[in-house]
């Protein structure tokens, strides 16, 4: 596992890094104290995670003059 003082390189990598924690702290051996660090270091990851989504979120909104609008959605077509 990467230190826990590590920024992700990438949105990729960090849940790529998640999935690999969430799928070490299912097995049943896992002594506690890694998995503490699994959870503070999957914590930090999922707090990343999130604000990058919410950045792109708000670039979005920027690139779509404030309306954010759902893509494959027919029913408001003209």
């Amino acid at each position: 596992m990467a230190k826990t003082s590590d920024k992700p390189k990438s949105f990729e990598a960090a849940m790529t890094e998640l999935e690999s924690i969430v799928a070490a702290m299912e097995a049943p051996d896992l002594p506690l104290e890694q998995a503490l660090a699994h959870f503070e270091r999957g914590t930090r990851l999922l707090r990343y995670c999130e604000g990058t989504l919410s950045e792109a979120e708000n670039r979005i909104r920027i690139l779509e003059n404030g309306r954010l609008e759902t893509f494959g959605d027919e029913s408001n077509a003209p």
